[in-house]
């Protein structure tokens, strides 16, 4: 029976200038190294499709029908041709930022990415979060491995993985804060029921002091619960779970760093802002290209509440779920039922299903250059050999 060659045994060299050992026996890498991703396997993908199939029909004819709207689908042959081509520029606009975002936090210092490598990564993570439901975790999965692959630490990987989620999302409930309350003072145009704005922005603001909290996690908290769980039999256990909060409260407090210096976090910081303007581009420009005239803070307020749906643990990317919460927070706003239908279909078959294509392309491209990495060297090497230059 063949095997299947190994990836990324580092070299001498590679390992002379790594903090500790990648490989094991053998020069087998520590990390996960397989080449063939669970997340995108072809039964995963069948079964994903069949589910997303399911929903799309569920939301887009069977519930139009039975609240009295069965033409609305129809309106999507009245589309203007341009405002479409403009939300396609504004998903191309959001792969960039999404790459940038990412190379702002996990490349630089630790890891001289380049920006093709970040481009891959990124693009494949978008795939793969297709094929998992739950808030995008088919991506955090994908980059976990990618970045293992590259040499790069677990618990660097954690921290950088935790850090860039952080400063996207922290985007969010700012979002959800600045908007509702500028509409509930009716600074900006739009619906102001306190349902809509003061609510979601109270809730924001929790999740917003929550993360400051976590950011207070003491640096030495693994040392403090191991001196607390010495002696006990379940020492072990306690230390290897302080490693969690730990590495949480590092990752959310590299994001604030990167959140507070510009010089250094300015590339991740414009990503993250990007990367959600593009979408709120996307969407807006869907709701022009059928006519509609939605205010902007209505469509940043009707964007972010009906992407909570994402969370929605049995949905494939938030198929379904995220179309059904965006429905229903632009009726909520008071928008026509037959518009809302249509511009929300197009906004979701261009943000969700654009970038598959590209992102499985990118998935193969990937693997090639993890194959090349192990030729050529790791990114965690080329960093590391060149802060070791000397400054002329």
């Amino acid at each position: 029976m063949r095997t299947r060659r190994r990836l990324l045994a580092p070299t001498d060299t590679e390992s002379a200038f790594l903090d500790e050992p990648v490989g094991g026996a053998g020069g087998t890498p520590s990390g996960p190294d397989t080449t063939e991703l669970p997340i995108l396997s072809r039964r995963r993908i069948v079964r994903t499709l069949l589910v997303v199939a399911l929903l799309i029909v569920a939301i887009y004819f069977l519930v139009p029908e039975l609240i009295g709207l069965g033409d609305a689908l129809g309106k999507l042959d009245d589309a203007d041709p341009g405002w479409i081509g403009i939300a396609v520029g504004f998903t191309v606009l959001a792969f960039a930022t999404y790459a940038a975002l990412f190379r702002g936090v996990v490349g630089g210092d630790v890891l001289q990415l380049r920006w093709g490598e970040a481009y891959e990564i990124t693009m494949a993570g978008l795939a793969a979060t297709r094929f998992f439901a739950a808030g995008g975790a088919g991506g955090i999965v994908l980059s976990y491995w990618a970045l293992r692959k590259a040499g790069m630490q677990p618990r660097e990987v954690g921290r950088r993985m935790i850090a860039f989620l952080v400063l996207q999302y922290t985007f969010y409930p700012l979002a959800l804060i600045v908007f509702g309350i500028l509409l509930r003072t009716d600074v900006l145009p739009g619906k102001d029921s306190v349902e809509l704005t003061i609510v979601p922005a109270a809730i924001a603001g929790v999740l917003l002091a929550i993360g400051i909290l976590i950011a207070l996690i003491p640096k030495d908290v693994e040392r403090r619960i191991a001196q607390f769980a010495q002696g006990h039999r379940r020492a072990g256990l306690a230390q290897r779970l302080a490693t969690i909060p730990a590495t949480v409260g590092e990752g959310v407090r590299v994001a604030f760093g990167l959140i507070l210096h510009p010089s250094r976090g300015g590339l991740a910081v414009l990503g993250a802002a990007g990367f959600w303007a593009a979408n709120v581009g996307i969407l807006w420009a869907s709701f022009k290209a059928f006519g509609v005239e939605v205010p902007i803070a209505v469509v940043v307020q009707g964007f972010f509440l009906g992407m909570v749906a994402n969370l929605f643990p049995f949905a494939p990317g938030g198929v379904g779920a995220v179309d059904a919460g965006m429905i229903g927070a632009f009726v909520l706003f008071g928008l026509p039922d037959e518009s809302i239908f249509p511009a929300v279909l197009t906004y979701r078959v261009i943000a969700f299903w654009l970038p598959i294509p590209p992102g499985i392309v990118a998935f193969f491209q990937l693997r090639k250059r993890v194959a090349r990495w192990e030729r050529e060297g790791l990114p965690v090497v080329r960093a590391q050999l060149r802060s070791a230059q000397p400054v002329v």
